[in-house]
């Protein structure tokens, strides 16, 4: 598992399993609030059903901070 995080947007995204190729279609099936209403995941699905990918909105407040920490950041990615 890869995990991404942009603190701009202070979003995350996990990626599951092999990384999704550029082009290649996810079909986004799924969204869960937390029921204290802060944050959002949003699940990712290959066109096969296989779970691809998990995004995870307002990170700082639904992750450990040492997870964010670990992960790699947005800005630090090579074009």
């Amino acid at each position: 598992m890869h995990v991404r995080y942009d603190p701009e947007v202070d979003a995350a995204y996990l990626t599951v399993g092999r990384e999704v190729q550029a082009g290649e279609a996810v079909a986004q099936v799924s969204e869960i609030r937390n029921p204290h209403g802060v944050g959002e995941i949003i699940l990712d699905f290959d066109a096969d059903g296989h779970l691809v990918g998990v995004e995870v909105l307002q990170a700082s407040k639904l992750l450990r901070s040492d997870d964010l920490d670990r992960a790699q950041r947005i800005s630090d990615e090579s074009l």
